[in-house]
């Protein structure tokens, strides 16, 4: 019973937690572009090595 009491509470804070860190990440824009990320892969630049 004991262990119940200071579980609960336990859960209950990295919930919070939890769902602070999600609505610090909507506000701070990290999820603005879903896709720039997986399309970025493909772009092919070509590096220019060093010019004698």
């Amino acid at each position: 019973m004991t262990g119940i009491l200071l579980l609960i509470p336990i859960a209950l804070g990295l919930g919070l937690l939890g769902l602070f860190a999600f609505f610090w990440s909507l506000k701070s824009g990290q999820f603005e572009d879903l896709d720039g990320a997986g399309l970025r892969i493909l772009i092919d630049e070509e590096e220019e090595g060093p010019q004698p």
